[in-house]
């Protein structure tokens, strides 16, 4: 359930901190007192489309907090998704939802503190809240909607993934054996052509990714410049050790000199001799490795066009086939498969022909066994929804499902529609042929509590599923929110006091008008109160004592009279 629910500067709410209850929970007030603010709460926490411009006027931003408290049930479905997301568990069942949006256009989101993105919001929303508003009716009328609500009750949620699973294994073949069909003859011949190009032109190169790479660079580098090379490191092997005066014969005088002033009793002189020796060897062993290396160097115009040559052709492959050598040879090694596929398209097609016969076989056994389990599901589902529907005034109506046979797609072999009879002696038809909208909205209601026990979402939010009934039937709807309230949360925005009546908590959201702002607030109602609330939603603002009396009526029972 939804402990605790923190707004700030949203729309016409500058603050609110609202600590809801368990079961039913009606929030009221005028229309346009800002009680859709509290749907834009809810709803921008469960990863709904933020925009800016419901930023209060004159704030830097808006911000949205709630506290989850999580049965076990969703503890469970939740957690994974926090663990993919490399989020913080919850600790003691408490689950902390936070979202800000920015005048700027800038937002942010956290999950237990940590941020998270608006994708990660959204998909842990989809196991905590469950929105139904008067809008929401028409998604009735949807046979895509009808058939994951039988599926839902039928828990063949199992069957219908293992078929999916096996649709999408089709799929996969259909395409791979489109693509090696080509669009046309002609058109496979032009790949295989360019195939055995681009095959042909790699396998030519030979590319190496280690002879092809730095060691390539570095030598056309020197090729490129040995003139240069060639003269300055003669003239470091002169200095060294060739030229008069050279390094190495200045450092051996120098040691000479050193060894007699040692043997004339000089400490000093035998620490420098053991510094000298070492540089000596040293700058010998320099001057040998500077005339080596000279000496492999080749400075012919032949081997600079080599090089320039041999640079030029491992451009071309990485240009075209790959940024590095590595991924040319991938390229390569896909190339190769892909051809030899086509080469070999006759026996390959044959034998993907045998596998999409195998597949689509599976696909129609899982499809079989998916369809037997609605058609077992339906009419139990029929039943409980005419059961519920006697409940809010429709006492003979009928009510069915039928499933009938389909061409396989994702969702199954099976084509589901509802139909409904309102009135005893009608035949029965599709429902979107014939419902009215106040027959929408109760069969909308009945549907909803025969799911509810069929679903783990632990908040269902409600805004005006009451519309278009009232009298009676407003009674039986307060009655069958506040049945579901005994598994779950639900919030319900009512302008019914026979539905505000049957709360466990009752709110009331009411705006005004301070100087040149307006500004809306919500505030839990007892005692009076709330008497003075179910008064104004039965008589307007005149509050005779006859009203308040009804009102007080209505509290006490929890139910309303008979209209």
């Amino acid at each position: 359930m939804i402990e605790l629910l923190s707004v700030r500067d949203l729309a016409v709410v500058e603050k609110a901190d609202i600590a809801f209850g368990p079961g039913l929970n009606a929030v009221t007030g005028e229309t346009g007192a800002g009680k859709s603010v509290l749907l834009s709460a809810i709803g921008l926490l469960t990863g709904q489309r933020g925009d800016r411009s419901e930023v209060r006027a004159g704030a830097a931003q808006a911000d949205v907090r709630a506290r989850f408290l999580l049965p076990p049930a969703t503890l469970e479905a939740v957690a994974p998704l926090l663990d993919e997301a490399g989020l913080d568990p919850c600790e003691d069942g408490a689950l902390l939802l936070r979202r800000t949006l920015s005048s700027s256009g800038a937002g942010r989101c956290f999950v237990n503190g940590g941020p998270a993105t608006v994708q990660t919001l959204r998909r842990i929303g989809e196991r905590l809240v469950d929105f139904h508003g008067p809008h929401d009716n028409q998604s009735l009328l949807d046979p895509s909607f009808q058939l994951d609500a039988l599926d839902a009750f039928g828990a063949c949620a199992p069957a219908r993934a293992a078929y999916a699973e096996r649709w999408a294994a089709l799929r996969a073949l259909e395409e791979r054996r489109a693509a090696l069909r080509g669009a046309d003859e002609g058109a496979v011949e032009r790949e295989i052509d360019l195939l055995r190009y681009q095959v042909r032109e790699i396998e030519d190169a030979a590319p190496d990714p280690e002879a092809d790479g730095d060691a390539l660079r570095d030598e056309y580098a020197a090729a490129t410049n040995a003139a240069r090379i060639l003269e300055l490191g003669s003239g470091v092997c002169a200095a060294l050790s060739e030229a008069d005066g050279n390094a190495v014969d200045a450092v051996a005088a120098a040691v000479r000199a050193l060894e007699e002033m040692r043997d004339l009793s000089s400490r000093d002189a035998a620490a420098w001799l053991d510094e000298l020796v070492p540089l000596s060897s040293r700058l010998s062993e320099l001057s040998r490795d500077v005339s080596s290396t000279l000496s492999r160097l080749d400075a012919s115009p032949e081997r600079l066009a080599e090089l320039e040559a041999r640079m030029s052709l491992v451009e071309t492959l990485r240009h075209k086939y790959g940024r590095t050598i590595p991924d040319v040879l991938a390229f390569l090694a896909r190339a190769k498969e892909r051809l030899a596929e086509l080469e070999g398209r006759g026996e390959l097609l044959a034998a993907l022909e045998a596998d999409v016969r195998k597949a689509d076989a599976a696909v129609r056994a899982a499809g079989r066994t998916l369809s037997e389990k609605r058609r077992k599901a339906a009419g139990a589902l029929a039943k409980a929804v005419v059961r519920e529907l006697a409940d809010l005034g429709l006492a003979r109506a009928g009510f069915e499902v039928r499933v009938e046979p389909a061409e396989p797609r994702e969702s199954g072999m099976d084509a589901v529609d509802f139909g409904f009879a309102p009135n005893p002696g009608e035949p029965m038809r599709p429902l979107r042929q014939i419902a009215s909208s106040g027959e929408i909205s109760r069969v909308m209601l009945a549907l909803k509590t025969v799911l509810a026990a069929h679903d783990r979402i632990p908040v269902l939010v409600f805004d005006e599923i009451d519309a278009n009934v009232g009298g009676e039937i407003a009674r039986v709807v307060g009655r069958k929110l506040a049945a579901l309230g005994a598994s779950r949360q639900i919030l319900c925005i009512t302008h019914l006091p026979q539905v505000a009546s049957c709360a466990a908590s009752h709110f009331l959201v009411r705006k005004e008008i301070r100087g040149d702002r307006t500004y809306a607030g919500i505030a839990p109602l007892a005692g009076e109160a709330r008497v003075d609330e179910l008064a104004r939603m039965l008589g307007g603002e005149r509050l005779t004592s006859v009203v308040r009396r009804h009102a007080r009526e209505l509290l006490d029972r929890g139910v309303a009279p008979d209209a």
